[in-house]
């Protein structure tokens, strides 16, 4: 199945009733092994990259990478820019065929970030491409970015932010954290008041560590769209650091990537049938 049109994603997702899987990639295996993880589970989500990441090879390059991942799996998937950090960003990956965007402009005052986040919106709906959108700070580390700061997200801006912006999807901060350094602690009645509030479904980022009763209940208060990245980075690096210190002279890239393949994949169909409480079979 080729990249899908992430408002058609969306729409699938509400009907099926599941939480879209986000799932960050670097390289071509690991873009591999999420496609293939997404078709072992049988449900669908994200291909995802941060602007960040992008410095390693580009936004052409990662599409490319992603329609080749895809070929021969039959489950809806889309292209997704995570943390996009200026228009430029988001203009470069649309042209490169990106099918879903989020600009990040939450550091930003909150008159700044629903600017910032109009102008993308426009851009973007004309070229009929969804926009996620972020309110608050997580704690944490997410590549080369660090932040102390824990911001949770203010219920009482939800609405005029998204109706502001006409943004299609609002990341929210809850006590989710990035990384696997900081124990996530996910602020339920937070996340329900957010709800009420919010015209558009939410997003939970840092789902790596958020235990799978937390997100089963997450569910019933308008998420939609969870990330991972440090599950599945770890399970990628575990089978080269343990072959390292088996031998320290080991340097097979060949069959240890595919190990790793195999790693990821595996760690990929758990997490998404974990979060919507099901197996391949009952999908």
């Amino acid at each position: 199945m080729k990249l899908v049109n992430g408002f058609s994603l969306i729409e699938y997702a509400m009907k099926k009733r599941n939480v879209l899987p986000a799932f960050n990639t670097t390289n071509l295996e690991m873009t591999i092994a999420i496609a293939r993880g997404l078709d072992r589970a049988n449900l669908p989500g994200y291909i995802q990259v941060s602007s960040s990441n992008l410095k390693l090879s580009g936004p052409e390059v990662m599409v490319k990478i992603a329609e080749f991942a895809t070929k021969g799996v039959d489950v809806p998937i889309a292209m997704h820019l995570d943390h996009g950090k200026s228009f430029d960003d988001v203009k470069t990956c649309l042209d490169a065929g990106f099918t879903s965007i989020m600009i990040d402009a939450s550091g930003l005052p909150f008159e700044e970030n629903v600017r910032e986040v109009k102008r993308v919106v426009e851009y973007c709906h004309f070229y009929d491409v969804p926009v996620e959108a972020e309110i608050g700070a997580l704690r944490g580390k997410e590549d080369t970015i660090e932040n102390i700061i824990d911001e949770k997200t203010d219920p009482n801006v939800v609405r005029d932010f998204a109706e502001l912006t006409g943004c299609d999807l609002l990341a929210v901060s809850v006590g989710n954290v990035h990384g696997l350094c900081i124990q996530p602690e996910i602020d339920l009645k937070l996340l329900e008041k957010i709800h009420k509030l919010s015209p558009v479904p939410l997003v939970l980022h840092g789902g790596s560590g958020i235990p799978a009763d937390v997100i089963w209940a997450a569910k019933s208060f308008g998420l939609l769209k969870i990330n991972y990245g440090a599950d599945i980075r770890k399970a990628f690096i575990e089978q080269f650091g343990k072959a390292y210190e088996l031998d320290h002279n080991a340097h097979n890239v060949f069959s240890l990537s595919f190990k790793a393949v195999e790693s990821v994949s595996a760690k990929v169909c758990e997490l998404a049938q974990m979060i919507n409480r099901c197996t391949a079979e009952e999908f």
